[in-house]
Protein backbone atom coordinates (compact mmCIF):
# COMPACT_ATOMS: atom_id res chain seq x y z
CA UNK A 1 0.00 0.00 0.00
CA UNK A 2 1.17 3.58 -0.57
CA UNK A 3 0.66 6.48 1.37
CA UNK A 4 0.87 9.71 0.04
CA UNK A 5 0.74 12.65 2.21
CA UNK A 6 -2.22 15.21 0.65
CA UNK A 7 -2.09 18.15 2.85
CA UNK A 8 -0.12 19.84 6.82
CA UNK A 9 -2.37 21.39 8.58
CA UNK A 10 -0.62 25.04 9.78
CA UNK A 11 -2.26 26.02 13.31
CA UNK A 12 -1.96 29.89 12.76
CA UNK A 13 -3.46 32.47 14.39
CA UNK A 14 -4.68 35.20 11.73
CA UNK A 15 -6.02 33.46 8.36
CA UNK A 16 -5.88 36.18 6.64
CA UNK A 17 -2.58 37.54 7.48
CA UNK A 18 -1.23 34.05 6.60
CA UNK A 19 -2.48 33.45 3.75
CA UNK A 20 -1.45 36.70 2.23
CA UNK A 21 2.42 35.65 3.98
CA UNK A 22 2.53 31.90 2.00
CA UNK A 23 0.67 33.76 -1.57
CA UNK A 24 3.87 35.96 -1.30
CA UNK A 25 5.79 32.80 -1.21
CA UNK A 26 4.15 31.75 -4.59
CA UNK A 27 2.20 28.80 -2.94
CA UNK A 28 -1.35 29.00 -5.02
CA UNK A 29 -4.16 29.34 -3.65
CA UNK A 30 -6.51 26.03 -4.45
CA UNK A 31 -9.44 26.87 -2.13
CA UNK A 32 -10.31 29.10 0.87
CA UNK A 33 -13.83 28.25 2.22
CA UNK A 34 -16.00 29.17 4.77
CA UNK A 35 -18.86 27.80 7.02
CA UNK A 36 -20.80 29.32 9.87
CA UNK A 37 -17.94 28.04 12.50
CA UNK A 38 -14.91 27.30 10.28
CA UNK A 39 -12.92 28.21 7.64
CA UNK A 40 -10.25 26.35 5.31
CA UNK A 41 -7.84 27.97 3.29
CA UNK A 42 -5.84 25.34 1.04
CA UNK A 43 -2.58 26.23 -0.62
CA UNK A 44 -0.29 24.61 -2.48
CA UNK A 45 3.67 24.99 -2.57
CA UNK A 46 4.98 25.43 -6.14
CA UNK A 47 6.20 21.81 -7.42
CA UNK A 48 4.66 20.20 -4.85
CA UNK A 49 1.89 17.45 -4.43
CA UNK A 50 1.05 17.89 -0.88
CA UNK A 51 -0.66 21.05 0.27
CA UNK A 52 -1.15 23.22 3.34
CA UNK A 53 -4.11 24.08 5.26
CA UNK A 54 -4.44 26.97 7.10
CA UNK A 55 -8.06 28.03 8.81
CA UNK A 56 -9.89 27.81 12.21
CA UNK A 57 -11.31 24.42 13.70
CA UNK A 58 -8.82 22.55 11.84
CA UNK A 59 -6.86 21.81 14.90
CA UNK A 60 -6.07 22.02 18.56
CA UNK A 61 -2.31 22.53 18.05
CA UNK A 62 -1.32 26.02 18.93
CA UNK A 63 -0.14 28.52 16.44
CA UNK A 64 3.17 28.63 15.51
CA UNK A 65 4.25 25.09 17.08
CA UNK A 66 4.67 22.89 13.38
CA UNK A 67 8.05 22.13 12.08
CA UNK A 68 8.08 20.94 8.49
CA UNK A 69 10.49 20.34 5.42
CA UNK A 70 10.56 21.52 2.38
CA UNK A 71 12.76 20.48 -0.36
CA UNK A 72 14.43 22.56 -3.36
CA UNK A 73 16.38 21.98 -6.17
CA UNK A 74 18.59 25.22 -5.67
CA UNK A 75 18.77 25.98 -1.84
CA UNK A 76 21.17 29.55 -2.52
CA UNK A 77 18.01 30.28 -5.28
CA UNK A 78 15.33 29.28 -2.85
CA UNK A 79 16.90 31.45 -0.15
CA UNK A 80 17.71 34.57 -2.14
CA UNK A 81 13.38 34.25 -3.57
CA UNK A 82 12.39 33.94 -0.09
CA UNK A 83 14.41 36.93 1.25
CA UNK A 84 13.23 39.20 -1.65
CA UNK A 85 9.57 38.56 -0.54
CA UNK A 86 9.92 39.49 2.82
CA UNK A 87 10.52 36.65 4.43
CA UNK A 88 13.55 36.14 6.76
CA UNK A 89 15.58 32.93 6.27
CA UNK A 90 18.62 32.25 8.00
CA UNK A 91 21.94 31.62 6.71
CA UNK A 92 22.51 28.30 5.04
CA UNK A 93 24.20 25.38 7.61
CA UNK A 94 25.05 22.08 6.73
CA UNK A 95 22.94 19.14 8.77
CA UNK A 96 23.54 15.62 8.67
CA UNK A 97 25.21 15.87 5.16
CA UNK A 98 22.82 18.10 3.97
CA UNK A 99 22.47 22.56 2.92
CA UNK A 100 19.82 23.67 5.16
CA UNK A 101 17.91 26.86 5.77
CA UNK A 102 15.02 27.71 8.00
CA UNK A 103 12.57 30.28 7.74
CA UNK A 104 9.42 31.10 9.98
CA UNK A 105 5.53 32.22 9.23
CA UNK A 106 4.34 35.02 11.12
CA UNK A 107 3.11 32.85 14.19
CA UNK A 108 6.53 31.13 14.43
CA UNK A 109 5.66 28.06 12.27
CA UNK A 110 9.07 26.82 11.40
CA UNK A 111 10.20 25.55 7.83
CA UNK A 112 13.30 23.89 6.89
CA UNK A 113 14.55 24.15 3.23
CA UNK A 114 16.90 21.17 2.31
CA UNK A 115 18.38 21.03 -1.25
CA UNK A 116 17.71 17.45 -2.63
Amino acid sequence: MDYRLGAIVVPVSDVDRSRHFYRALGFRLAADERTHDARLVLLIPPGSACSIVLGTGLTTAAPGTLTARLTVDDLKAARAWLLAQGAEPEPVTSWAGHDTTTFSDPDGNRWILEQR
